[in-house]
């Protein structure tokens, strides 16, 4: 797969998660970063932080990223959500516009 075929996605504790870019693109924040004109240094360098976003809810968001493509032509499957981290899942999936 080509560099520009994925988006590497980082933790507030610095772990990388390199994902397709088509599922990046789920997210309206990371289709924006990733692919206007208006020189944000992510889509440069196909690269973006998450400060904020804590490396078990970046690996659940992904997994959602995924599920989203698998499952958008409308069959209806459930994504599993922990109870225990639904807060800080909702406060990403929102800043995140997915």
């Amino acid at each position: 797969m080509r560099k520009e075929d994925t988006v590497k996605l980082i933790s507030a504790e610095g772990f990388e998660f390199v994902i397709d870019r088509s599922a990046a693109l789920v997210s309206n924040t990371l289709k924006n970063m990733l692919t206007s004109t208006g020189g944000f240094t992510e889509r440069e360098f196909g690269e973006v932080r998450f400060p904020e976003i804590s490396t078990r809810i970046l690996e659940k968001v992904c997994q959602y990223f995924y599920w989203s493509l698998q499952y958008s032509s409308g069959k209806e499957v459930e994504f599993p959500i922990e109870p225990e981290i639904t807060l800080e899942l909702m406060m990403a999936a929102n800043y995140l516009h997915t």
